[in-house]
């Protein structure tokens, strides 16, 4: 369950972040409202998370995924060009996550 809670706060950051764009400067009203509610949706289910996932593992994870999959969209949906040194870049992202997961283990 706590894992379903930290997918679900990346989900929801993912989301706000991605609406970001529409909000042109937080002019426009209902894209800045969904901006809002996801950013705070996700501090929630990340807390909720931290109450069982350490938070040096949760928030690596929510962080970078949440890193790799705007770039993704922004690179699908807004035309933005992800050239070798941002695709190294969100690789070693990737490569953190993991790293930090090994030492979390046991």
């Amino acid at each position: 369950m706590p894992y379903l809670l930290l997918a679900l706060a990346i989900a929801s950051e993912v989301c706000a972040t991605s609406l970001l764009k529409l909000t042109e400067g937080f002019s426009r009203l209902w894209p800045s409202l969904a901006v809002g509610a996801g950013y705070v949706l996700s501090f929630f289910l990340l807390g909720r998370a931290l109450k069982h996932i350490p938070v040096s593992v949760a928030y690596a994870v929510w962080s970078g995924a949440g890193t790799a999959a705007v770039a993704a969209i922004g690179a699908t949906f807004f035309g933005e060009s992800l050239g070798r040194l941002q695709w190294a870049g969100i690789a070693l992202v990737i490569v953190g996550v993991v790293l930090l997961n090994l030492r979390s283990t046991p």
